[in-house]
């Protein structure tokens, strides 16, 4: 996560604590340490961010700072409505939970005019998938796909068989009966797509192929004929 983004988490929390909230409980909640959180708290009271409190008791947010509102037509809040109600098909945990976070903050930002859109009971959005049931963290996944991170994979095949292969993560694929890791084999010198309810396990190889990955999902595309 950037600093900036960052930075905007911070105000975000503190804006929706209902107490004051520790640099330690900070940290933890944005995954960085508590000295990282202090250092964005200074930060943003140098820019004249209302944050009052001190370590060791406790930040708060004073009332009355608010972020620049957001305009959105009706459409374009149908489209969020929509898009993020689908991300119950995905059985991806943790993007549900993003999906949820993102709404909030949307809600936060956008005139009260508008609120009610995200609300309204116009829009339904089936949440059914037959998507096997896996203890993979997809989270992991995703987060080794932005890092350009090599993977150790045990697989089982269709045919029940056992692997072991070096991967190059490139993309997840969600369908209706299944998640599909997307990935450059190291074994077959080739693309290969593994369901994620057949992964056994799986563990960071301790490699990077930094760079490499938009091109490597260029070449995937191609080769399957998607735009």
């Amino acid at each position: 996560m950037s600093r900036p983004l960052r930075m905007y988490e911070v105000i975000q929390l503190l804006r929706s604590a209902a107490a004051p909230m520790t640099a330690q409980a900070i940290g933890e909640a944005l995954g960085v340490s508590k000295r990282t959180a202090y250092r964005d708290i200074a930060a943003l009271q140098s820019m004249r961010v209302p944050i009052d409190g001190e370590a060791g008791i406790g930040y708060i947010m004073r009332p009355g700072f608010d972020l620049p509102p957001l305009a959105f037509s009706s459409v374009e809040i149908e489209a969020i409505v929509v898009g993020l109600a689908l991300l119950q098909r995905t059985g991806d945990t943790g993007l549900q939970r993003a999906a949820q976070q993102v709404a909030g903050k949307i809600n936060d930002v956008m005139p009260d005019k508008d609120k009610s859109q995200l609300t309204k009971d116009t829009l339904h959005v089936s949440g059914w998938n037959a998507i096997p049931f896996s203890t993979i963290e997809i989270n992991c996944l995703r987060r080794a796909i932005r890092d350009e991170e090599k993977l150790h994979l045990v697989y089982i095949d269709a045919e029940e068989n056992q692997t072991q292969r070096n991967v190059q993560p490139l993309a997840i694929l969600y369908y209706i009966d299944a998640i599909i890791l997307v990935a450059w084999c190291e074994l077959r010198s080739d693309f290969r797509h593994f369901r994620i309810d057949r992964l056994k396990g799986f563990e960071p190889a301790g490699e990077y192929f930094n760079g490499e990955g938009d091109r490597l999902r260029q070449t995937w595309r191609e080769h399957h004929d998607l735009p």
